[in-house]
Parts: C-alpha cells; structure tokens; sequence
C-alpha cells in the first residue's frame, strides 16, 4: 500500500526515477481497485460511473509512473508513445517495464535501489 500512496503523493513527479517494484505494486493496487469498483456498479446499476471516475483520478499520475519508469530504464519519456501503436507499442513498453534498472545514475537521478549519490568535496 506504501507503494501505491507513493505513487499518488508524486502525482505529477515526470522526472526522476522509479523502480519496479514501485511500478507493479501501483499497476496490482489499480487493478484491484477497477476490479471492486467494476462490481460496485455493476450491483449499484451505475454502468461504470465509479470505475470511470477512478481511471481519470488516477490517469496524471499512472502517466507520471510510466514517464519514471522508463526514465529508470535510462530511456526519455517519449517513448510512452508507443502506446499509440496498437498492441505492439504495449508490447514494448511492458518489456521496458520489466527491465531492470540501470544500475548507476544516469541523466535522469541516480539509482532509487541505491540511493543518491554521496557528494564528494
């Protein structure tokens, strides 16, 4: 759950890095909550008002974890315009997703597995 209110906390963070673990424990608490907010409208005959409202309150800062998470890969956040490729672009980018990091710091920040680096005098 920390992972997740991290996420919400840095709603529109797009520089930096994130890990995966940050990354998929945000994607499994979204999908949960799609999940019992679908059967939520479904019983209250609501025609998928809740889970709508959900998937435009959590849009900025899935895009803003996305962004991260390729930043982290040590790739620029264009590259989230693969998703207008239809079904190949999400391919790729869930490739990218389950990537590791790279492992020093690159152009985005350093390492989040790592910590910042320790500044030398």
């Amino acid at each position: 759950m920390q992972w997740y209110l991290k996420v919400l906390q840095n709603y529109v963070g797009f520089s930096g890095r994130a890990r995966r673990t940050e990354f998929w424990m945000f994607i499994l608490f979204n999908l949960l909550a799609a999940f019992v907010l679908g059967i939520l409208d479904r019983i209250l005959g609501l025609g998928g008002f809740l889970g709508g409202l959900y998937a435009l309150a959590v849009l900025l800062p899935t895009i803003a974890l996305w962004v991260r998470r390729l930043h982290d890969t040590g790739k620029s956040g264009l590259w989230l315009l693969l998703v207008l490729i239809p079904f190949v672009g999400a391919v790729v980018l869930i490739i990218f997703a389950c990537l590791d990091s790279d492992p020093e710091a690159n152009q985005y920040g350093p390492n989040p597995k790592t910590g910042p680096l320790p500044v030398s005098a």
